[in-house]
């Protein structure tokens, strides 16, 4: 044991913040140590009571019966708040018997009651606030704890103090620019500083009924000690009149102190299971609990509060007191602290007591540092040190300022150089039992030393919920607007109240409550639900397809018909039939038509750069060819019918010339704006992401439209002319009679492109390709199906009808 050889008094003003008495209370006299309180009746209301400080008032005639009543005549030391004092007591004993903190010096501490008005600002005779970590942290975690969860719609009741109303009116703010909007904020009157308590009590009874009605699960609740009992009597006097209590997730503010006086100790708690509060870090102390246990009224006589405190909790009466000579219950000194209900005293140190517990050490080791400072200034005779010590107890919050240390249960406390408490905070689950005992659970954590994204820490599968709620509760407006909708704002209500519409096409919405649509990234396309995107196919008209694998069937078919024909031809190349339908012409309207079906290949397929450049160009050529070649047919028939009549001039233009000369030259006019195409703005191979929702179409771009409509334009101009005078010419004679199917070629393969236009532009993809091979071969067939058909039929199965005196039989 260290040899003390000096004394130095810790004075501990507990203030509580007050409310005035109604002025016609007449009179209230309180003895010096608050064991016995004189009151007398004015008017209707009379002084029920003081609970720390604080006094309650009720009317006698409103609540005949109630709960309330008992407070009547009764002196009320809070139990939780006894805690407090002994936390600070439990300090003195542990840094008194530390020769490390102050050698040779003894801490005392005396009690003087006092009560003042709020301090709301941080100054350096403000300890209380010294020892509460900056607001601002605090106001952090909720909005992480509110996010969290997507507590979105909520309410707030707040006590009538101003501490109470400076939260609200910095927290309301912050809550808003984060997403966070408010059914109700409700302000709860104090109902025990007011002499016109009927009407307190109604508003208050109006403010919890809101709470009840209302359709958040979520409600904030500031305020102090005193806030809480109040509450605690609206829900004791909810369940007196038969009101049913609906389960809301109370968020508990650090401020907010649960206590209990001896009336309240059997009241039902259920009301607060399964509510989250923020505390002040705190530690688990060592010795604590086993230094509660061994209070005893009996052995402690330094201890004022310890007698009062015990016959309260424990509705007993020790012996010397007017209660144990009437004969009532006596205590017996054995009675133990743990079986009490923890809504009355709790064997734990509260985060509030931890407060306390580190204010007596931070103090306690300034002291040391400005000890040392005058020991390190000038060496001093023994006892002076501790003379200037005492004179100089005004510099001790700069001291203060820079005590950094380690309390006996580990957790460093230590100030920032703003003054302020370098601490968090924990984040509390309050679960309840039917005993009326509770348990703090803690289950995450507020570190405003961590960085940003570990601000904010909580371990939700330990959190236990009320019962009414099977999973994490919600506290929405309205239900989550699901993946595939979107936030629309809903007209006269608060910005968390919306409409959810379906996202717009192309757009998707991936997750619950989006403000907005997003689009799906290039190449990928929203599924039917429009929550996620899928990653469009790659489509062509390729072989393994089966409308590509019919066209190509269908070009090859063709194409072996005309090698067969052009095959037949040339077998009888001397046969009546075949000279009289000029050869030279035959066999090259038969071999670009045999070109015609093969080019239908450049279209099947995946496209590039050569097949690009060869499809439109090719078609067009070859199919200019072709209808070139029936021109110069209907002309030379015209010019053969016409060269046989005696004294015709037209028999100097017979030849292969003419037909050569036509054939040439509108070839060679197609030819030359395919060369024009080609250099200024050749096809090429894209990918179309946008023309089909679910694919990505791989396709040629014609480069130019204006030329390839030309080209095409050009081959419509040929086929025009062509049936145009095929159609004059319809009504020749005998052999002559060729022009008609001609004619009837022509109206086909006229009749197919002219339907081609208007089902190209309306299909989009492997469709539009297949749309232009189709009307390749369709019209390629329709030429070689009229113009050689019947030449075959007879050089095949009437050879007796191919001879030169049935052919001059049918021109006579």
């Amino acid at each position: 044991m260290q040899n003390h050889t000096e004394c130095l008094v810790i004075q501990v003003n507990l203030f509580r913040t007050q409310g005035h008495l109604g002025d016609n209370v007449e009179q209230v006299k309180i003895s010096r140590n608050n064991a016995a309180v004189q009151y007398y009746q004015s008017g209707e209301l009379t002084v029920a009571g003081i609970i720390s400080q604080t006094y309650i008032l009720y009317d006698p005639i409103k609540f005949q019966g109630h709960p309330y009543q008992q407070l009547i005549g009764e002196f009320i030391l809070l139990a939780q708040n006894y805690q407090h004092i002994l936390a600070l007591v439990f300090a003195v004993k542990e840094i008194n018997n530390n020769s490390k903190i102050l050698p040779n010096i003894t801490l005392g501490f005396d009690f003087t009651y006092a009560s003042a008005p709020e301090m709301n600002n941080r100054t350096e005779n403000n300890f209380y606030h010294w020892m509460f970590p900056n607001e601002a942290h605090q106001y952090v975690g909720m909005i992480q704890l509110l996010l969290h969860f997507r507590w979105t719609w909520v309410g707030m009741i707040y006590h009538n103090v101003d501490s109470s109303m400076i939260f609200v009116r910095n927290m309301l703010p912050i809550l808003t620019q984060n997403g966070i909007c408010f059914e109700f904020i409700k302000n709860l009157p104090d109902i025990g500083f007011s002499n016109q308590l009927s009407e307190m009590m109604k508003k208050a009874f109006g403010v919890i009924n809101v709470a009840m009605e209302s359709t958040v699960n979520t409600v904030i609740f500031h305020g102090g000690f005193q806030a809480m009992m109040n509450l605690r009597i609206l829900f004791q006097l909810l369940q007196f009149e038969d009101v049913p209590v609906k389960s809301k997730i109370w968020i508990l503010t650090a401020d907010v102190d649960f206590t209990s006086s001896q009336v309240q100790r059997d009241w039902d708690i259920h009301f607060i299971h399964g509510s989250v509060s923020l505390a002040v870090s705190s530690k688990e102390v060592a010795g604590f609990r086993e230094f509660l246990q061994m209070r005893n009224p009996t052995l402690e006589k330094e201890d004022g509060f310890l007698r009062d405190f015990w016959q309260q909790v424990f509705a007993c009466s020790l012996p010397s007191s007017r209660e144990a000579e009437r004969g009532e219950n006596t205590c017996t000194g054995e009675e133990k602290l743990e079986t009490l209900p923890g809504s009355l005293f709790e064997m734990s140190m509260t985060a509030h007591s931890y407060s306390i517990y580190n204010a007596i050490y931070a103090v306690a080791n300034a002291l040391h540092a400005m000890h040392s400072s005058i020991a390190n200034g000038r060496k001093a005779v023994k006892g002076d040190r501790w003379k200037d010590l005492a004179q100089k107890t005004w510099q001790l919050p700069h001291f203060l300022r820079s005590a950094t240390f380690n309390n006996s249960a580990g957790g460093k406390v230590a100030f920032d150089q703003n003054g302020e408490l370098v601490c968090g905070f924990d984040i509390i689950n309050w679960i309840t039992f039917p005993n009326q005992s509770f348990l703090r659970a803690k289950v995450g954590i507020i570190d405003p030393q961590a960085p940003p994204d570990k601000l904010f820490s909580i371990s939700e599968d330990l959190i236990i919920w009320p019962r009414t709620f099977n999973q994490t509760p919600l506290s929405l407006c309205n239900d989550n607007c699901p993946p595939g909708y979107h936030k629309t704002k809903k007209e006269g209500k608060p910005f968390c109240c919306y409409d959810c519409c379906p996202c717009p096409e192309g757009q998707i919405a991936n997750q619950k409550d989006m403000d907005g649509c997003i689009q799906c990234p290039e190449g990928h396309y929203p599924n039917i639900n429009r929550d996620f995107c899928l990653p469009k196919a790659i489509t062509f008209l390729s072989y393994e397809d089966p409308l590509g694998k019919g066209l190509a069937i269908a070009a090859l078919s063709l194409s072996f018909i005309t090698v067969l024909v052009l095959g037949t031809f040339m077998k009888h190349h001397k046969t009546p039939i075949v000279k009289a339908n000029n050869r030279s012409l035959s066999y090259a309207l038969l071999v670009s038509l045999l070109l015609s079906f093969l080019c239908a290949f450049l279209f099947i397929g995946q496209p590039n750069t050569v097949t690009c450049l060869l499809q439109q160009t090719a078609f067009g050529i070859i199919f200019s060819v072709t209808v070139s070649c029936m021109l110069a047919k209907t002309i030379t028939v015209i010019l053969a019918f016409k060269a046989t009549k005696p004294g015709s001039k037209m028999r100097k233009w017979m030849g292969k010339r003419v037909a050569a000369s036509i054939v040439t030259s509108c070839s060679l006019l197609q030819v030359t704006l395919c060369i024009v195409w080609l250099g200024t703005s050749p096809p090429f191979p894209e990918y179309d992401m946008h023309s089909v929702v679910s694919e990505t179409i791989v396709q040629c771009n014609a480069g130019s439209d204006v030329m390839f409509y030309c080209v095409l334009g050009f081959m419509g101009f040929l086929a025009t002319v062509s049936f145009t005078v095929a159609f004059l010419a319809r009504n020749l004679p005998g052999s002559f009679q060729e022009t008609k199917s001609i004619t009837f070629s022509m109206l086909l393969f006229c009749s197919v492109w002219l339907s081609f236009f208007p089902t190209y532009l309306s299909t989009k993809g492997k469709y539009m390709v297949a749309v232009e091979i189709f009307s390749i071969l369709a019209s390629g067939a329709g030429l070689l199906g009229c113009v050689f058909f019947l030449k075959c039929y007879i050089i095949v199965l009437r050879p007796d009808l191919n001879k030169k005196e049935q052919i001059i039989k049918r021109m006579v």
